[in-house]
């Protein structure tokens, strides 16, 4: 399997290649003109301007369409012609904006595709980050072979957001197992500590309201299959910022941990798993 990055990726993007890419794709000259004049615009930063040659800034309004139109032409369909030609074995390419996961059949075909993929990029302005880049052995068999090998357990790779490790499930067959990140979470509980000490004095309603929403949402995005453990022990630490902060609001009065939980049984809503297993 190959585990790739691409390296600055929003600030190497040609802007002439991509202008092309958009010409493709787009009739009217007076919408790639627009996009034009965007890329040109530059980047007000402490307010310095800075003129861009290369590059689209992140958290434009278009930048994300226009960085996703680029890797389109750039490997999607390369790729796809590539597993075609090429291969020998199965290939299973999946891509989110710039992270991507190829997974390969035959380890011949995974070194072959690293080493064409950097000559792809470079043709473009673009290069793979040679620390977040490898290849690893993953899958069914990975385990057993790398046993009879004498080498440790199979490595694991993150993906949009999640750990994903070989594992096995109840019936004892292969399955993908999925944790938080947890420098993830552990950045996110930072947020909530963070935003906690602004709304220090604000009502404790409007405060559960809004906790509500952070421990929700994070329910709703990591709560997979297998994952139940890393959903509880946010909550938990969700749950222990707030009491601090509340204890912080008075120098007298300590609020007690009984009085507490019946406040996180109300506003925290419980882990929940909203993403069973795939079937494949």
């Amino acid at each position: 399997m190959l585990d790739a990055d691409i390296r600055g990726y929003y600030e190497a993007i040609d802007h002439e290649w991509l202008v092309k890419f958009v010409q493709h794709r787009i009739g009217d000259w007076r919408i790639v003109r627009l996009i034009q004049k965007w890329l040109k615009a530059g980047v007000l930063e402490d307010g310095e301007w800075t003129r861009k040659e290369e590059g689209v800034p992140q958290g434009g309004s278009v930048s994300c369409v226009l960085a996703n139109l680029y890797l389109h032409y750039v490997f999607d369909l390369w790729v796809q012609e590539w597993r075609k030609r090429r291969a020998r074995g199965e290939v299973i390419v999946v891509r989110y904006a710039d992270d991507t996961i190829v997974g390969f059949e035959h380890r011949s075909d995974a070194e072959g595709f690293l080493g064409a993929l950097r000559e792809r990029l470079a043709k473009f302005n673009l290069e793979l980050h040679p620390e977040k880049t490898r290849l690893i052995e993953f899958g069914r068999y990975a385990e057993q072979n790398r046993r009879e090998r004498g080498l440790p357990k199979p490595e694991t790779f993150n993906f949009l957001g999640f750990t994903h490790i070989g594992g096995r499930g109840r019936n004892g067959r292969f399955t993908v197992v999925k944790r938080t990140i947890q420098e993830r979470m552990r950045a996110k509980l930072r947020e909530v500590k963070a935003e906690l000490r602004v709304r220090l004095h604000e009502p404790m309603v409007e405060v559960g309201k809004w906790l509500r929403s952070v421990v929700s949402g994070h329910n709703r995005y990591y709560g997979v299959a297998g994952n139940y453990r890393a959903l509880s022990r946010f909550r938990y630490f969700a749950a222990r910022l707030w009491w601090r902060a509340l204890c912080r609001r008075s120098q007298k009065a300590h609020l007690r941990w009984e009085r507490m939980a019946r406040l996180v049984e109300r506003w925290l809503p419980p882990a929940q798993i909203y993403h069973s297993y795939a079937s494949r």
